[in-house]
Order: C-alpha cells, then structure tokens, then sequence
C-alpha cells in the first residue's frame, strides 16, 4: 500500500514517555496506525469502520 500523502497524529492525551501510537485516517478507505518510536517500521491497516469501533471502545474503557 502507498503511504506517500499519510499525515500521521498523535493523541494529544500522549504522554512524554515516546509509548504512542500515531494514526493517519486521511487516506480514503483506510486508517492507518504505526508506533511513533519506529516510523518506518510496520503499519497496521484498518478499515474506517473497525477503526472507529476501536475508539468508541477504549473511550469505554
């Protein structure tokens, strides 16, 4: 998959500590998350739907 145009975010609830997650969710059909310590490292692929399940569940939590 191409990432050229992804404009990758942190939460602004990220601490200090370099433990984050950054999401890209401007891409059309896809959200895209990495680990912010390894930017060129792998990135999980997860649809729109399935991503915004994921944050209605944590914010649960």
């Amino acid at each position: 998959m191409e990432l050229i145009g992804a404009t990758w975010r942190k939460s602004t609830r990220s601490g200090t500590q370099g433990e984050c997650v950054e999401v890209a969710d401007n891409l059309p059909g896809v959200v895209l998350v990495r680990d912010s310590k390894d930017p060129s490292g792998p990135v999980l692929t997860v649809g729109p739907h399935n991503w915004r399940a994921f944050v209605d569940f944590a914010r649960r939590r």
